[in-house]
């Protein structure tokens, strides 16, 4: 297969980095681009030598696959009208505002058979890359993604802003269905919840710890998992990962070696520090490659509605405590 004709819909702070990235990768040809903003929309497909398309229907007719990167309140009718289309799409997180539109989009996809993923960026961060062939089995999971107010996620709760982003990367690392959900959430900068904290139990006994807030002075991705075999700290912002593990004290690992007392054990010690890889570079190029090379995408609908739905319900359950302080006050 030749190059595939690529578009990008929505050309706002983040979008404009997807049509930079459409523009280089190997197996993108770039035609053109659409927003509700003509101008914009015009300004960027001048700099770019592409096409301003007028509406969703002709761009449709032209491209085989696109970045939808919108507010999520337009997510579910942009991407339903480019499937029923046959058009190949990456929508941005979260994957629609519920999950009756996320199944839509299953079934849809399923019956025009077409390729759809979920920017769930993190899976690209070279610091959960460097994990891919370790043993996990988590006990605890404990998380902080902190961020500076930006106006443009607030069509949403932080849980859907921010948090979703952890949820979906626990329920990647947790072999195990959700037993309990516990959370809290405070409204500060408007009526949605811009800080929340949410613990996860799993069927497995596994728990995990996640706050999130995007007023904070100091930003901050970080992940944390604790097993019996050992521990893992990723700082997803610098993409290190801090690995350690447990072996015998004549197993040949690769890692600093550090005896754990009178025990026949070691603790063994790996840094694993940014590679250079850019994550939208690599989520893009991903997605392009399950077009042309027919794998799996990365992340599929479903993934992200079982983010979604977790999400949801912690939005819920902070909107009930929230009340329940506000009528207590």
């Amino acid at each position: 297969m030749s190059k595939l004709k690529t578009a990008v819909v929505g050309v706002g702070a983040l979008g404009r980095h997807h049509l930079r990235w459409m523009s280089q990768l190997t197996d993108s040809q770039l035609i053109g681009v659409y927003d509700l903003d003509q101008k914009r929309c015009q300004e960027y497909a001048d700099e770019y030598k592409i096409k301003a398309f007028d509406s969703l229907e002709t761009l449709a007719s032209e491209v085989d696959a696109v970045s939808i990167v919108v507010p999520t309140t337009a997510h579910f009718e942009i991407a339903s009208q480019l499937i029923k289309a046959g058009v190949h799409c990456l929508i941005e997180t979260p994957v629609t505002l519920n999950l009756d539109q996320a199944q839509e989009l299953i079934t849809l996809a399923e019956e025009h058979k077409v390729k759809v993923t979920v920017g769930q960026i993190e899976r690209f961060n070279p610091a959960v890359a460097a994990l891919t062939k370790a043993e996990l089995n988590p006990s605890f999971i404990e998380a902080h993604r902190l961020a500076g107010f930006d106006p443009r996620g607030t069509d949403v709760a932080v849980i859907l802003d921010l948090m979703i982003h952890d949820i979906d990367l626990v329920l990647s690392f947790v072999n195990s269905d959700i037993k309990d959900i516990q959370a809290s959430g405070v409204a500060v900068i408007a009526d949605r919840i811009d800080i929340a904290n949410a613990r996860l139990t799993f069927e497995n006994g596994c728990v995990a710890n996640l706050t999130a807030s995007r007023i904070s002075l100091n930003p901050m991705r970080k992940l944390r998992l604790f097993q019996k075999s050992g521990y893992v700290s990723l700082d997803l912002a610098k993409k290190q990962a801090d690995i350690y593990s447990l072996a015998s004290s004549d197993e040949t690992v690769e890692g600093f070696r550090m005896p754990l007392g009178k025990s026949d054990k070691d603790i063994i010690y790996k840094k694993l520090e940014d590679n250079g890889a850019d994550m939208l570079g690599a989520e893009l190029a991903s997605f392009l490659s399950a077009i042309k090379n027919d794998p799996d995408v990365a992340v599929t609908i479903f993934q992200a509605s079982e983010a979604l739905r977790v999400a949801l319900e912690v939005e819920k359950i902070c909107k009930e405590s929230l009340k329940f302080h506000e009528e207590m006050s």
